[in-house]
């Protein structure tokens, strides 16, 4: 079956979605990150569209969907609004199983703890996006425990995290995209993550440019006053080892906040999607299956 396109409209909002597969098919979320758009799923979609019906969307911000010029218009409230306005569009009152990838786990975190998606996800994939809440529980933990180690984990993710920081910035990091970060954008994934066979995308600069408001809506107020925060549904974490950004440490005591949990380590960079797509539909997949059989 074709892939087929629709756009869902969530308060003003309007989302392109694409679907592949059988309808009848168990449903299958993908959200992607930050600087992508649906795409990056491509090759993970071409080996589960088979078992599932695969649902894909260009979060607030990015690919065809549209972008809101207001910072707060990419809070978490509204990333998961926009989760849920899409299930209820394409799969109405279905459960589904829900993966996703960098910002796209981030704020899938939101729908997994909280909100009226709980009882209908029915496993939750995550693939290097940690929980702010938990990162930000975890930041109090370790920050003053200097001969334990902790400080220096902080500081060390701190390092890794140093684009956080720029992204704070007004007008700096849009001013480098619009000057032409996205034509380097393909070199620095085939030098830097390893990503051979990358190409220019359309999509890019803006991507980029409207991206940057997830992490000013977001980060500060996450880290500094964090909410517990528990899954409610079983959780697959899938670690990259040569994670350029997010730092394995920032899952430790993950299982306090998701009790069951499953865990994958693979020897690959951030952009694991693209370098290592068929583990990762592997992964997804026997994880969707047990949750099923449970």
């Amino acid at each position: 079956m074709t892939t087929q396109h629709q756009w869902v409209n969530n308060n003003g909002v309007n989302l392109y979605v694409t679907t592949d597969g059988n309808p009848d098919s168990p449903p299958l979320v993908l959200v992607h990150g930050y600087p992508d758009n649906h795409s990056v799923w491509d090759r993970v979609t071409d080996q589960l569209k088979d078992r599932y019906f695969v649902v894909r969307y260009d979060v607030r911000g990015a690919g065809r969907s549209d972008k809101p010029a207001k910072t707060r218009a990419y809070r978490m409230v509204h990333l998961a609004a926009d989760l849920a306005a899409v299930v209820d569009a394409v799969i109405p009152e279905q459960g589904f199983h829900l993966a996703a990838h960098d910002w796209g786990s981030i704020q899938s975190w939101e729908s997994v703890t909280a909100g009226p998606l709980t009882s209908r996800i029915r496993s939750y994939t995550t693939i290097s996006g940690p929980c702010l809440d938990h990162v930000g529980f975890w930041l109090r933990n370790n920050v003053t425990r200097v001969s334990e180690g902790g400080t220096r984990k902080v500081l060390n993710q701190l390092a890794s995290s140093w684009y956080v920081a720029m992204f704070q910035l007004p007008l700096l990091p849009e001013t480098v995209w619009r000057a032409g970060l996205d034509k380097l954008w393909p070199n620095y994934l085939k030098n830097r993550e390893q990503v051979s066979d990358a190409e220019y995308n359309r999509f890019q600069r803006n991507d980029g440019r409207y991206g940057v408001k997830l992490y000013r809506a977001n980060f500060m107020s996450k880290l500094l006053r964090p909410e517990p925060r528990q899954a409610q549904c079983p959780v697959q974490l899938i670690v990259p080892g040569q994670d350029n950004y997010v730092k394995e440490q920032l899952f430790e005591g993950l299982e306090k906040w998701a009790g069951k949990l499953s865990r994958q380590e693979i020897d690959a960079p951030h952009w694991v999607l693209l370098t290592q797509p068929d583990a990762i539909a592997g992964w997804i997949d026997g994880f969707a299956r047990k949750a099923a059989r449970a």
